[in-house]
């Protein structure tokens, strides 16, 4: 298994698991890699460190007692703190999208229509122009502009 790092047009960095470097090229081939976090589908492959099982101790290196030799590895390609945030941003994007209905472009019209008492109201999600937009925050109608990942009401594996 191949594990790299990945990062899409817009910067967002995530790793993608792959059987080998041939099934990641593949893959970005034929369009079906896409960022978590924004959809892009603009990917490439970061530097990534191997991960070598340097805990296993040689038969003669066991009889002596020098100590280890230090190990380095490659510094991550993105701050901690960004890979947090964008962690925290996908999984708050798949709540939204399991606590919503995706209405798609019925959006304005529908929360129009909950807004005026015509429907019941519900949590919705869906495409608004931002003239739509305009008009629902014009009318009084709270919306909230959501720049949601394609994948969030997917599972990941």
């Amino acid at each position: 298994m191949k594990v790299f790092d990945l990062r899409c047009g817009q910067g967002h960095i995530f790793e993608g698991w792959f059987g080998s470097e041939a099934d990641y090229r593949n893959q970005q081939q034929r369009g079906l890699l896409q960022c978590p976090l924004c959809g892009d589908e603009e990917i490439t492959k970061g530097l990534s460190a191997p991960r070598l099982n340097l805990g296993a101790v040689a038969p003669h290196a066991a009889k002596t007692t020098e100590a280890p030799a230090a190990v380095a590895t490659l510094p991550d390609s993105a701050p901690e703190k960004l890979r947090a945030m964008q962690a925290a941003w996908l999984q708050l994007s798949r709540q939204l999208a399991q606590g919503s209905e995706d209405v798609g472009t019925r959006f304005t019209e529908q929360a129009l229509a909950m807004h005026r008492g015509e429907q019941e109201e519900k949590p919705i999600r869906g495409q608004a122009t931002p003239a739509q937009a305009r008009e629902l925050l014009e009318e009084g109608v709270p919306v909230l502009p959501l720049a949601l990942p394609k994948v969030s009401g997917e599972t990941l594996q």
